[in-house]
């Protein structure tokens, strides 16, 4: 099948690259040229495992195509994907206006009849109003939009892609959901189901679906500080309702709060939705106000423990991208925990494996870069830890009480077990557990 996917960011880049994986024609579509150029170099724009030999392999075998020619591509294909992004716009409110753009693109280009697969991330009824505008410049019917939202995750979007845990396809006629389901009929050979619905309702399907994940993660945060507060402990209470079927494990690790590209900008666009429509969601209001607090709560720790001295020493960050296996820093925690920091006149020295581009777009020089995890405790009165990443799990600890001025650690994200720290002679500080004081 001949498919254009219009837009190279995150998800359309993995989009494209999976389909044609599975023998399609695909082209990737762009009007920036620089990031174009990069693919066509082979280049990768952003940090994804897995994703890099997949656009080599298939763009070797004539598979997946780069380009900027939106016109031609759009005229040449059967299915056309819109991968655009939707960032948040002042109000919190998605912007859709790249999503318009495309549509009038589309419809000044329409030569036959092709599918139109809404896959940027978009508020319900967009659907519509993206058929109504190609109706309008090309004067034809001779289309369908359908609805079909991604679920992928940021680390482990190929993967997602390819083993799906289900497919959503809102669809408006058999024909279209026809076509839709031939595309996704090699990705899902294990029996996860292809679900078939309104478009409204697979518009809504992705803000709730993110929604609810939120919701687990400031609720299991708004446990753990509770857990401080009566002498509790958030891992031994974790364990106790994650095995009740009826709750799970899933996106119940407490922490600094949640960041991204998704989960911020889903809620406030659901919440901003609702309110359009007359409705104040009071549940997911609470959400956004305990994940901004949350990620304050490591500042407010070591804050308590320096007292007043906490001007002027140095204290390292482990980690800064949102999860693991990303560079992406939209919204990530740590954004909030060095500007913390910095406001509270400490100097900050950081360290992430793949992050530290992204993090010298941010913070500039009013941050010093580490080298290497180790080389950035130097000098150091402690060391924060932000996102969990593996190398961070089994750390020489013999070597990071050497290094550090103080054995004194913060740990976000609860990878270590306080007994261990106090064994090993360390102040550590964690999330909804009581903390061990040396000495």
């Amino acid at each position: 099948m001949n498919i254009c996917v219009i837009g190279v960011g995150y998800v359309g880049l993995v989009a494209g690259t999976c389909l044609a994986e599975s023998g399609n024609d695909v082209v990737c579509a762009d009007i920036d040229a620089a990031k174009i150029a990069m693919l066509n170099a082979n280049q990768i724009p952003i940090y994804e495992p897995g994703l890099e030999e997949l656009i080599e392999r298939n763009a070797k075998e004539g598979r997946l195509r780069f380009t900027t020619d939106l016109d031609s591509s759009i005229r040449d294909a059967e299915v056309i994907f819109i991968a655009v992004g939707t960032p948040p716009a002042r109000d919190g409110s998605a912007d859709l206006s790249a999503v318009f753009e495309v549509a009038q693109r589309i419809g000044k280009n329409l030569n036959g009849y092709k599918v139109v697969v809404d896959k940027s991330t978009v508020p319900t009824g967009t659907g519509d109003r993206v058929e109504a505008i190609i109706k309008a410049e090309s004067k034809s019917s001779n289309f369908e939009v359908v609805s079909n939202p991604e679920f992928m995750k940021e680390g482990a979007a190929v993967e997602d892609f390819m083993k799906p845990d289900r497919v959503v396809i809102g669809a408006p006629s058999d024909m279209a959901y026809e076509i839709m389901r031939r595309i996704y009929e090699p990705y899902v050979r294990t029996e996860n189901p292809i679900i078939r619905m309104d478009r409204r309702s697979a518009e809504m399907t992705k803000y709730v679906a993110n929604s609810m994940l939120a919701v687990k993660i400031s609720f299991i945060n708004e446990m753990a500080n509770i857990c401080e507060k009566v002498g509790a402990d958030i891992d031994a209470v974790r364990r106790g309702i994650g095995f009740d079927r009826r709750i799970g494990f899933q996106f119940l690790f407490p922490g600094v709060g949640y960041g991204g590209s998704c989960f911020p900008k889903d809620v406030d666009a659901l919440v901003r939705s609702a309110s359009q429509n007359g409705y104040e969601p009071k549940i997911l209001a609470a959400v956004q106000e305990v994940n901004q607090s949350q990620k304050r709560i490591m500042v407010d720790k070591i804050r308590e423990h320096y007292g007043k001295r906490l001007s002027g020493l140095h204290i390292a960050i482990w980690g800064l991208s949102f999860k693991p296996k990303t560079d992406d820093m939209r919204e990530a925690p740590a954004i909030e925990i060095v500007n913390g920091l910095l406001d509270l006149g400490a100097r900050v020295r950081v360290y992430d494996p793949v992050a530290m581009e992204p993090a010298r777009k941010i913070f500039g020089n009013r941050v010093e870069y580490g080298d290497n995890p180790y080389q950035t405790l130097e000098q150091c009165s402690g060391l924060v830890i932000v996102t969990e990443w593996n190398e961070f799990r089994r750390p020489n600890y013999q070597r990071i009480r050497q290094l550090l001025l103080e054995p004194v650690i913060f740990d976000g994200r609860n990878i270590y077990e306080p007994h261990d720290m106090e064994k090993l002679g360390f102040t550590y500080y964690s999330v909804g557990r009581q903390p061990v004081k040396k000495g």
